[in-house]
């Protein structure tokens, strides 16, 4: 009898329990915060240049991909908004269950999910605006760009800071899912 309760995991303190739901907390504050600043970034990279007495514009809105990026850290900032409050109403009223972890899993690998593709489809179509394709016969625009560029390069990095965060959330969620409470 005693070897059977030694092999099943105990409840682990609460003071652990503080501690994880603390680390949560700061997690989703730095992933909302990278989101929103990645979408605040890119909403606002626009730059007008003349090349041969002729005006051309640069705006996320007239590439598909970066729309898709904007949007995919709106949506997932929105979203991990209200999972922090979700995760405060658990540390206040102390509902420390697998099934809420459970679904924090399920909620962080969605929004990473979102995230890593929308960040996936800009940091692509941003290659080729750096680099070009000399093969497909499309120039870089980065040369005259700059500002837009590096606008559009910082946006990313703050994405993929916040996808780090939303992968560490989802390894925390999971494996607090998956502890038995007696």
């Amino acid at each position: 009898m005693e070897s059977m309760e030694a092999k099943l995991p105990q409840n682990p303190p609460r003071k652990t329990h503080k501690l994880v739901l603390c680390a949560q907390i700061c997690l989703r504050i730095v992933a909302i915060s990278t989101a929103f600043a990645a979408t605040w970034t890119i909403v606002n990279a626009k730059e007008t240049v003349v090349v041969f007495g002729l005006q051309f514009d640069a705006r996320y809105t007239y590439s598909s991909a970066f729309k898709f990026f904007a949007f995919a850290n709106a949506i997932a900032c929105g979203f991990t908004s209200l999972s922090l409050m979700f995760v405060l109403l658990i540390f206040r009223h102390g509902r420390f269950t697998p099934s809420n972890f459970f679904f924090l899993f399920l909620h962080d690998l969605f929004m990473m999910s979102l995230i890593l593709s929308g960040v996936a489809a800009g940091t692509a179509i941003g290659f080729v605006g750096r680099y070009g394709n000399n093969h497909a016969g499309w120039s870089e625009i980065c040369d005259r760009l700059k500002k837009y560029c590096d606008k559009v390069t910082a946006s990313m990095v703050l994405s993929y800071l916040s996808v780090i965060c939303l992968v560490v959330l989802t390894v925390i969620s999971a494996g607090k899912s998956r502890q038995i409470m007696v």
